[in-house]
């Protein structure tokens, strides 16, 4: 038994941590950050306020994981973040398709506690900043308190990152920050909106119902909204809808969004629970009579509040007109997605999107404070503009700066350095650029070059090298209900002669265009090089198409056959890394061709969507060329690209081949210490977390198993059971060879083997 005599007051328990680098906030980008950091060499102490991880993608919230690619509809292909995010949610893939948010949660935690790098305090809140006294803007420490064991934590360290996503730290810091719209006129941005439109973006709870099997009824509750006509898109309501599709649930927007959080909160569960009250007591939904609410979210899914500054304000422009920043470190590429103030009591529609025509860079100034010395930011409190963060603040381009934020702080904390040394030194931006490229993090147009990777001294030769003849017709024929393309990569001048084959109802025309991006990097098939108008008689037929245009760049070209419901073309079930269909599709709910309002002139061209087929075994379209595509070669392994750009980079095996091996040949003898290994994993398939299912657990892309042998044939590692993008094998102990080859034994599916990059290094 403990008794204490009765004092004035009894200090709190208080528990000092010091580490290298401060990651205050447990969202995607915090994770991101501190894992990132932590497999970088230095000490992490991550804090996060709440009892799981993963903040809007949490259990406790349930929102999908988004960034720059999306089944919702654009035109970013192979756009997937890559690193630990894409870790995560290749993770998930393998064992939650299901899209449960509970098992989420566990993978996050497990990621995180099994670095030991990692000191994590869940359920604590930082609610102090100690600065130093020198008046340097320089953060000394910051103080935190749990409830669930009544215990204060002194947490210090030379670097810190705010990743709180109210920027409590930052804050409290004196950082610069701005809240709400800018006028159009401070940065030149015609998307910056009105003031009837509003300056900033509410919150959203999400509600989650499941069918009894036997009729339920429902009370509301006293605070249940009574009058549903309040919200003018109540008769959009339906009971197959649930969970984050109902986004546009969203309320707050005219509230201070930091400090009225519980205000907005009792107005969302006013908005849910009458919304449910109608589904189930207006009689207007017989369906639901056997439906119950499983659950509603008890903290709201935050979008907006403070953006603190840094070096660069990322705009519009930046977006729109996709800007290249020498120190570029991550990208974006979900819409300029800005939503009505007023959110489910607007008239307005519930979002308006306006879509860049491809991927843009996010500079490495916008992640740290451009006023006290030892902050980096990330995630959603990162150096934009209002309209900018409207694409930036998604989960996934979020957690994608996160990764840039963790091993920048790695590089400074190893050399000594703040954050702002990285960006006026270029040796020291270098490394980290190079440093990220490793990990798997793509940075557009940067290529990594690594003087210390033994692969640029080996001799490599292959078992076979795919050559693109043909898209075998061996799948079903699909409908041109939609304007179709075939993507194919190819190369500067001549375009090989395509054969389809196609089946019309009744004697009809056709319209076939030939287009490309007017970018390069882009996958945007918005210019027409050539257009064909072909008469087709009943019947099945052969479609042969010779273009007379050259390919004006090495990149993708679009096939495209316009919409004709009395047609079909012949599918092909051949899948193939760097290959895929795209269809002319939008959804409705979130994609308006770049509508023009709020704003009137917005200032940018309005284009087509143009998305692959998500169902389950999505098809190519069947075609014979003539010459065939020589792509898939084994350089492709070493040319800096972990992911198809404007060309597959990976090397492919022949789908003939039984036994797909490459091999790499030294003049002398290496002793290798590491094999890093990336694959194939669909990085055009955004991977949503939750509510979204997914018919595979693994790409059919990816090697599942594979055996490394050296010189002597001997087997010195074997890798089963293989689901991730990148491996990486450190021998305990170096190995004496002149040459290694790689046995790729088994894929996830049934596309041929293929590898996206090989990196050896020796014993250092």
């Amino acid at each position: 038994m403990i008794r204490e005599q009765a004092t004035d007051k009894r200090p709190l328990r208080t528990i000092r941590h010091d580490a290298d680098l401060l990651v205050i906030g447990g969202g995607l980008s915090g994770v991101c950050c501190a894992i990132t950091a932590a497999r970088a060499g230095i000490r992490v102490v991550l804090v996060q306020d709440r009892p799981v991880l993963g903040g809007n993608a949490s259990s406790e919230v349930r929102l999908w994981v988004l960034g720059a690619t999306s089944h919702m509809g654009n035109n970013n292909r192979w756009a997937r973040e890559g690193g630990i995010i894409d870790e995560l949610l290749l993770e998930n893939l393998y064992r939650n398709p299901e899209g449960n948010s509970l098992i989420f949660d566990t993978i996050l935690l497990e990621k995180v506690v099994t670095e030991p790098n990692i000191t994590l305090l869940l359920n604590t809140a930082v609610y102090n900043v100690t600065m130093a006294a020198n008046g340097t803007g320089h953060i000394e420490s910051v103080q935190g308190f749990c409830a669930q064991n009544s215990t204060r934590y002194e947490l210090a360290a030379p670097l810190f990152c705010d990743a709180s996503g109210d920027g409590i730290v930052a804050f409290q810091a004196g950082a610069a920050f701005r809240m709400g719209a800018e006028s159009s006129e401070e940065f030149g941005e015609k998307f910056a909106p009105s003031t009837d439109y509003g300056e900033l973006l509410g919150h959203s709870l999400y509600f989650y119902s499941k069918d009894t099997g036997k009729p339920v009824r429902f009370v509301p509750p006293a605070y249940a909204l009574d009058d549903i006509t309040q919200i003018p898109r109540f008769r959009s309501f339906n009971t197959s809808d649930y969970g984050c599709r109902l986004w546009w649930l969203e309320y707050g927007g005219r509230h201070d969004t930091v400090h009225d959080t519980e205000t907005i909160k009792w107005e969302l569960w006013r908005v849910v629970y009458g919304a449910w009250n109608h589904i189930k007591n207006s009689g207007q939904f017989p369906e639901a009579a056997n439906l119950t609410l499983e659950w509603v979210g008890h903290i709201p899914g935050k979008r907006e509040s403070r953006r603190f500054e840094g070096d660069y304000i990322l705009t519009q422009q930046d977006i729109v007109e996709q800007r290249h920043h020498d120190d570029a470190v991550a990208f974006g590429g979900w819409s300029i997605d800005l939503h009505p103030a007023d959110g489910v009591f607007s008239e307005k529609p519930g979002c308006n999107q306006w879509h860049s025509k491809g991927i843009y860079e996010l500079p490495y100034r916008c992640f740290y404070s451009r006023n006290v010395s030892n902050l980096f930011l990330a995630g959603r409190i990162i150096s934009a503009s209002h309209v900018a963060f409207g694409s930036s603040r998604v989960m996934g381009t979020s957690a994608y700066g996160g990764q840039a934020v963790g091993m920048a702080a790695a590089l400074c904390a190893r050399q000594g350095r703040l954050p702002r040394d990285i960006t006026t030194e270029p040796k020291l931006l270098n490394q980290l650029q190079v440093a990220l490229l490793k990990t798997g993090q793509h940075i557009p147009g940067l290529r990594l070059q690594d003087e210390q990777d033994l692969m640029h001294q080996a001799t490599l030769s292959v078992s076979s090298e795919f050559v693109l003849n043909e898209l075998p017709p061996d799948g079903p024929m699909m409908v041109l209900r939609h304007s179709a393309g075939q993507m194919l990569p190819l190369s500067k001048g001549p375009t090989p002669q395509c054969t389809f084959w196609v089946v019309a109802n009744q004697e009809t025309t056709l319209v076939v265009e030939f287009r490309v991006s007017s970018k390069p990097q882009n996958h945007t098939p918005d210019h027409v090089l050539e257009r064909h108008e072909i008469h087709l008689t009943k019947g099945r037929q052969p479609l042969q198409l010779a273009f007379a245009e050259p390919m004006p760049y090495d990149g993708y070209a679009f096939i495209c056959f316009l919409k004709n419901d009395q047609v079909s073309v012949q599918c092909s079930q051949l899948r193939v890394s760097g290959i895929v269909s795209v269809f002319n599709k939008t959804n409705p709910a979130v994609s308006n061709y770049g509508k023009q309002e709020p704003t009137g002139d917005i200032g940018v061209d309005t284009f087509e969507f143009w998305t692959p087929d998500r169902r389950p075994k999505g098809h190519n379209l069947a075609v014979h060329l003539e010459p065939g595509i020589r792509m898939f070669g084994r350089e492709n392994v070493r040319n800096g690209f972990q992911r198809p750009t404007n060309a597959p980079n990976a090397w492919v095996a022949a789908p003939t081949d039984r036994h797909p091996t490459l091999t790499l040949t030294w003049p002398e003898v290496k002793q290798i210490q590491e094999v890093v290994l990336s694959f194939d994993t669909d990085f055009d398939h955004p991977l949503e977390s939750v509510l979204m299912t997914h018919p595979e657990t693994a790409s059919p892309f990816c090697v599942r198993d594979l055996v490394l042998c050296n010189d002597q044939k001997q087997r010195v590692y074997e890798l089963t059971n293989n689901h991730l993008s990148q491996h990486t094998i450190r021998f305990a102990q170096p190995i004496s060879t002149r040459s290694l080859s790689i046995h790729l034994n088994a894929m996830n599916g049934a596309a041929p083997a293929s590898l996206m990059e090989v990196r050896c290094y020796p014993l250092t």
